[in-house]
């Protein structure tokens, strides 16, 4: 029997546990430092309370219930031995195996400022996204409650770094929440004109789209209150408050973090050379140069696709990886041949192409020679994420919850959960 550890249960980890289930010869184990599968691309919305927690993610023990030679455990791999074929967790278990999938995701990149991290807001995680809802509506609480022009500004700015996808779907979000969802909610704040600032430091923002996309997204974003700072370069970030290399300080109770992403810091541990990120470049078959029996998948691999272009760190990429890793061992361990890396077929990453909400009714789609943007584009964003969403009741539930929010512009996910300390803010003036 054939020992099979699979570190992440993302979407390259499921997909090559997927793979491997119920194949004769072989003992799965999945280790994640979750119990869920998390659909990252939906995360923003739970980040805006457009989404709940649950809409987006589904316990790794239910979807692989029916495999049963895979064992699912919630831990965290702290260290490996690629040499004596061992992993380390932070419980102190070690696992042997005979094959290593490490497809642990990204984690947020600060470009070597890591120490602001303790000023920022990232989106890797659910934790995460609940922070940033938590963050946000308790501000909105706040100003609410405050008398102070200076403190209810900064209270109602909300500072997206990264023009990305992640920033550009979460400030057109934030967008249609202010301007539409909440209109009518409060009395001493008019949420329409909350600050909402989209900081980018290259020339436009979504990058990997065209530049008639870009500017297309650009300007849906404008007309949405979005204030949009290309060529912007963040120097420093206190608390609450952004510098940068040229112009004023931005002063934002909510500094939310998009820019850059790193690989874990499993990949070090690894006898390979990584990239500035921390990605490993695997050989064609996505195995580990001078580890055979380990692969990557997901956002840890920096490969070339056949026109020669970065492979996207995205979901289709991902489960691509996972699938054809699976049928990599799968093939080995039944022909029971030794290890021939050379015989191995390589990856061929077929793109689905790239798109982004830019708020309700619009969307920017890009694939292969098509580019769609508008309302089509937003139809074709909806559907696609629709299918890939895992579990039925997944699917059914965020259908549910769209049609209820596009009817009524009210999503429901506005819940604070956490206590909150308004003991700072003066009484509000309730005069009339």
């Amino acid at each position: 029997m054939k020992k099979i550890l699979i570190i992440g249960g993302g979407f390259g980890g499921l997909e090559c546990a997927l793979g491997l289930a119920n194949q004769p010869g072989i003992d799965v184990t999945l280790i994640d430092r979750t119990n869920h599968h998390l659909f990252q691309p939906l995360l923003y919305q739970v980040a805006s309370a457009s989404l709940t927690a649950p809409d987006i993610a589904q316990s790794i023990r239910q979807i692989l219930c029916d495999a049963s030679n895979v064992t699912v455990l919630m831990d965290e791999i702290t260290q490996l031995d690629a040499a004596e074929h061992t992993a380390t967790s932070a419980t102190g278990h070690v696992h042997h195996y005979d094959y290593l999938v490490l497809a642990t995701g990204a984690r947020t990149g600060y470009f070597g400022n890591d120490h602001w991290a303790q000023h920022t807001l990232c989106l890797k995680s659910l934790a995460d996204a609940q922070d940033i809802r938590r963050t946000v509506l308790t501000n909105l609480e706040k100003a609410e409650m405050s008398t102070d022009p200076a403190e209810r500004q900064r209270l109602m700015t909300i500072a997206i770094v990264g023009g990305g996808p992640t920033g550009v779907e979460l400030a057109g979000a934030f967008a249609d929440l202010m301007n539409r969802s909440l209109r009518n909610n409060f009395r001493n704040i008019d949420t329409t004109v909350l600050r909402i600032v989209l900081i980018e430091g290259s020339e436009r923002i979504l990058e990997a789209y065209s530049q008639d996309q870009s500017a297309y997204a650009r300007r849906r974003l404008e007309k949405l209150g979005v204030n949009v700072r290309c060529n912007t370069r963040v120097t420093d970030i206190q608390p609450q408050m952004l510098h940068f290399k040229e112009g004023e300080p931005l002063a934002a109770a909510a500094i939310i973090w998009a820019a850059g992403v790193a690989s874990s810091s499993l990949t070090a541990q690894l006898t390979t050379p990584t990239d500035r990120g921390g990605r490993i470049a695997p050989l064609p078959d996505l195995s580990v140069p001078g580890c055979p029996h380990a692969f990557v998948a997901g956002d840890l691999v920096s490969l070339l696709d056949a026109k020669q272009q970065p492979i996207p760190g995205i979901a289709p990429a991902a489960m691509q990886m996972g699938r054809h890793i699976a049928k990599i061992i799968c093939k080995e361990i039944s022909s029971r041949d030794p290890i021939d890396v050379a015989a191995r077929p390589a990856f061929r990453y077929t793109d689905k192409g790239f798109m982004a909400i830019i708020g309700k009714n619009h969307a920017v789609v890009k694939s292969g020679g098509i580019e769609l943007q508008g309302f089509i584009a937003w139809l074709m964003w909806l559907f696609i994420h629709i299918l890939f969403l895992v579990g039925f009741r997944n699917k059914l539930a965020v259908l549910l919850g769209w049609a209820f929010a596009y009817l009524r512009d009210n999503p429901s996910a506005r819940v604070v959960a956490q206590a909150v300390d308004l003991s700072r803010i003066a009484p509000a003036n309730h005069a009339k």
